[in-house]
């Protein structure tokens, strides 16, 4: 989506909005790191993030995956910096043409700084001279397909008039070739800003003004951020600050306040300005304790259009449903169906290949490496110790299993203690959903959509069990007929209760002015296609340990004899109807289990 009617509508709204700044690292290591952080910080709700530039080096290459990586697979609309420094026209091209592909529909085109080592800027063979240059050279080869920012320098107020004049005249003249949205440089001296933002209209500038905003980390960063940049700083920052320099987390904590002021102010400023632009510096901290402390609370319609991420490339950003079972694997399911033609969109069915890619083809693997995975689940050797583990995940004393990702969500504290029962029952969950009805859409446990909406889900509950086990469960299932089931085999063997060879909506919502969504379902073919994967991760848990070991031998087992079952229970407002039969059946089978010491043997092991 173009950041210019992201800031359409909220003025529409009336509400503020913020965004944030990140510049590609010089590490793979890094890169990852980055990745995560941004993942976390996805959490804060900015409306859309932007990732700089470094021409003519390799850190320019990870800008184009980094805008990837955050259109695809994080989910976020991102706006990409592309500068004239040593770039020659093709390099230009490349660098957009790659943007596209991957749905970024937002560029920000500078001349940039001098390349390293230089003092004065200079064009290349072939290249751009002016960022006028480039925005005209982007409009040429791609029409409106992009929405074009360019930067703006409040400091410019401190020049001599007449320079001050002409630097607002090479401004509007970017603006005319065709520009849709202003970022500014950073600054501290509030008033400077405000009476650039007043010249700018006096101008004849229309355009979204984004101010750029510096949240102050340390003290030592801050002299070193403002003497590159030029920028001058009120001596009401430097007497607040100076006395503590030697104390981070003192600059930190008196800085945030001074620079909320100064966001205070702006958006007080009866400017039109209703959005702010954090020049993060790859850090987390500083720009949480800033919106803390503006009391900018992320809304869930910005952190959750849908229950699942969405990735916003061109061929997936039409896409509403998915199957639950890559609830937990996103990137999985993301690189298993990346050579649809087309992406359910309405009706899970209609439009989609059933044609999920090979396992050889993605590759599973553990998130974890090797020693990581070790500490994590130790080393089980009883049925009872892998029971422990599921049961930990599920009270979020433990932060993954091998099926998932990602510690367990919000909503699973709603049956985290039945959840753990069950699973020392036997019954091992990697993939579970409450039963809701009609929570707000904006429930921070449950909600996702459009405001003023109503939410729905089935339970829904997914877990290998023994043979002896599952059929004392399936005969509880059988007396409840709001109850459907699909059970599968390592070798693929289906059997099911379901009458409907058609999905089974298990989430959806209703929202003002919109048709009801149903963004996530259950369904034969996609659960067939993911029997492949959950068996395959069981067995790369297992491949952690020494061929001869005892644990080795515990799960290989388990995934050799156990069945893959899912379960929905279609009353969504009986919110604890689905876990029943599964303590029936758990007590039926502890009771028929021989007893060793007084206690019920589960699957061969003490329980």
């Amino acid at each position: 989506m173009k950041i210019s009617k992201k800031i359409e509508q909220s003025q529409k709204e009336g509400k503020i909005w913020w965004s944030f700044e990140y510049f590609p690292p010089r590490t793979a290591q890094g890169l990852q790191n980055l990745l995560d952080r941004i993942e976390r910080m996805r959490n804060l709700g900015p409306e859309f993030i932007d990732i700089t530039w470094n021409a003519g080096g390799r850190t320019s290459e990870l800008t184009s995956e980094m805008v990837r990586l955050c259109q695809g697979v994080i989910g976020i609309e991102t706006c990409m910096h592309l500068t004239c420094t040593n770039m020659p026209k093709e390099k230009v091209d490349i660098a957009l043409r790659e943007a596209k592909k991957h749905g970024c529909r937002n560029i920000l085109a500078l001349r940039g700084d001098p390349p390293q080592g230089k003092e004065e800027w200079e064009a290349v063979e072939g290249g751009f001279i002016h960022g006028i240059d480039l925005v005209r050279h982007i409009h040429k080869e791609y029409g409106d397909y992009f929405d074009i920012a360019v930067a703006g320098f409040p400091q410019n107020m401190l020049l001599p008039p007449e320079e001050c004049d002409l630097e607002l005249k090479y401004l509007k003249e970017k603006i005319d070739a065709g520009v849709n949205f202003i970022f500014t440089q950073m600054f501290y001296d509030v008033d400077i800003f405000i009476d650039w933002a007043k010249a700018v209209r006096a101008a004849g500038i229309t355009i979204p003004i984004v101010p750029g905003i510096a949240p102050i980390q340390t003290w030592n960063g801050f002299l070193k951020a403002t003497s590159l940049a030029k920028t001058k700083i009120p001596q009401s920052f430097m007497d607040a600050l100076e006395p503590h320099k030697n104390d981070d987390e003192k600059v930190r904590a008196i800085g945030t306040k001074l620079v909320a002021d100064m966001c205070r102010k702006i958006l007080q400023a009866d400017l039109g300005i209703q959005g702010l632009h954090f020049y993060t510096m790859n850090l987390e901290k500083g720009t949480k304790m800033l919106l803390q402390e503006l009391n900018l609370v992320p809304r869930v319609e910005t952190l959750k259009p849908l229950p699942w991420r969405q990735s916003l490339t061109p061929n997936r950003r039409q896409e509403n449903i998915r199957p639950i079972f890559w609830a937990n694997r996103a990137q999985s399911y993301l690189s298993r169906t990346e050579n649809w033609d087309e992406f359910p969109n309405g009706r899970f069915g209609d439009s989609r290949s059933p044609a999920y890619g090979e396992l050889d083809g993605y590759g599973v693997s553990l998130k974890q490496t090797e020693e990581e995975a070790l500490k994590l689940w130790g080393e089980p050797k009883t049925f009872d110790d892998v029971a422990q583990l599921f049961s930990k995940f599920c009270l979020k004393k433990l932060s993954a299993l091998p099926w998932s990702d990602q510690p367990v969500s919000g909503e699973t504290s709603a049956i985290a203690t039945e959840l753990s029962k069950i699973n020392r029952f036997g019954f091992l969950t990697i993939n579970s959903q409450p039963a809701v009805n009609g929570a707000p859409s904006d429930d921070p446990k449950f909600g996702w959509g459009p405001g003023d909406g109503f939410v729905y889900q089935k339970a829904y509950l997914e877990f290998f069990v023994n043979p002896e086990l599952l059929e004392i469960l399936i005969s509880e299932l059988e007396m409840d007929t709001k109850v459907t089931y699909y059970v599968i085999n390592k070798q693929g063997d289906l059997r099911t209760n379901s009458r409907s060879e058609g999905p089974n909506a298990v989430t959806w919502g209703v929202f003002p002015g919109k048709e009801i969504i149903q963004p996530t379902i259950v369904e034969a073919i996609s659960f067939m296609a993911w029997k492949d994967e959950a068996y395959e991760l069981g067995v790369k848990w297992a491949n952690i340990y020494e061929t001869t070991s005892p644990s080795r031998k515990l799960i290989m087992d388990l995934m050799d004899d156990s069945y893959l079952v899912n379960v929905v229970h279609n009353d969504f407002k009986d919110t604890k109807a689905i876990f029943a039969p599964f303590f029936k059946a758990g007590e039926k089978y502890a009771a028929s289990r021989p007893k060793a010491n007084g206690s019920a043997q589960i699957n061969g092991d003490l329980n």
